[in-house]
């Protein structure tokens, strides 16, 4: 941080370059190009492959908001697919039916660094000119049949909010692709659809990745293994010692590994499990309460068990304490707490 105070330049110059290609290294991707926030990365991976206004563009109903926020503020229209009852990713079926005359483009979320389906989510849209844009605002190092995930569509969109596997000190993202005219449009709409000086000959957004946190995500790049391994010893840890009839963790499928952004459990009774967590003040907090086309800005999206895995999913899901350095003990009473819990 101090040599970049110290150059005098704090916009798009040698730390944001030398973040992105340190970061196509690390994904084995051509391109990465360092954007303002994760949300950022979607909508300018999708305005990069000509998605807008009149096209539609379909993610999970069990998504955060920032994914469709994204799509929206291309002038897409977004629709909703449901979700696997077990991994609580993209489920291609769903997918398939949700799919119109107007679909342009499909967003996957790997839900809390679990992979989606995507050879199955790629045969049900690779015959009909429909692009993949991964989200991968919770996949930092998740792989999928061995592949990192962001190298698996057209283009995808990372995020660097703070809680992040890769967190900077503020906001922060970055869309990855192997396209290199996609990878050209993106630099150009990150930055008012400029080419070259005051050439703009296409309508952009200003959204550019700080240099202050572009060192800062160099360093924080040459741990992600280290942090994803300790995150890995404690997910290992519930998975094998969590033992409650009432509890049920989210599955990771065979062709998965997951980067175990969270560790999440599901539960009917996730009030009554939260509270006895809390009487032991083990926090726990919820990814995500409501399913998009029950939020109030969405009205269109779908009516009530409109997307019925997806509804039950965030009406039982449950965020338990994940973190790089995690004390054992403190592991160790998460579990002991839960496996003592009874409804």
């Amino acid at each position: 941080m101090g040599r970049v105070v110290d150059s005098g330049r704090f916009v798009l110059a040698e730390e944001v370059k030398a973040f992105e290609d340190a970061f196509a290294d690390y994904l084995g991707v051509s391109h990465c190009i360092g954007v303002a926030s994760g949300t950022d990365a979607i909508q300018l991976a999708l305005m990069g492959l000509g998605i807008g206004d009149g096209d539609e563009v379909i993610t999970a109903a069990n998504t955060c908001v920032p994914t469709v926020t994204a799509i929206t503020a291309t002038g897409a229209t977004p629709a909703l697919a449901d979700v696997d009852s077990d991994t609580l990713t993209l489920d291609p079926d769903s997918l398939g039916r949700a799919i119109t005359s107007r679909t342009r483009a499909v967003v996957p979320v790997h839900m809390y660094g679990n992979p989606c389906d995507m050879d199955a989510i790629s045969s049900v849209v690779q015959s009909q000119g429909i692009a993949l844009i991964e989200d991968c605002a919770q996949a930092h190092g998740s792989e999928y049949n061995g592949e990192l995930c962001g190298t698996l569509s057209a283009c995808a969109a990372f995020s660097f909010y703070p809680t992040k596997n890769i967190g900077a000190l503020g906001d922060g993202g970055a869309v990855a692709t192997n396209d290199s005219d996609v990878a050209d449009r993106i630099r150009a709409l990150r930055q008012y659809g400029r080419e070259k000086d005051y050439e703009h000959p296409t309508v952009g957004i200003n959204s550019r990745l700080d240099e202050l946190q572009a060192a800062v995500l160099q360093v924080k790049l040459k741990y992600v293994n280290d942090s994803w391994e300790l995150r890995r010893s404690i997910a290992e840890a519930y998975d094998n010692q969590i033992a409650n009839e009432w509890i049920t963790p989210v599955v990771t499928a065979d062709w998965a590994l997951s980067n175990h952004h969270l560790y999440v459990v599901r539960t009917p009774h996730r009030d009554a499990l939260q509270k006895h967590l809390a009487n032991k003040e083990i926090m726990t907090t919820v990814h995500y309460p409501t399913p998009i086309h029950a939020i109030e800005s969405y009205p269109d999206l779908g009516a009530p068990g409109a997307f019925p895995e997806s509804e039950r999913a965030c009406a039982e899901v449950l965020s338990l304490p994940m973190y790089p350095g995690m004390p054992t003990s403190h592991v160790d009473t998460v579990i002991e707490t839960i496996n003592a819990f009874r409804p």
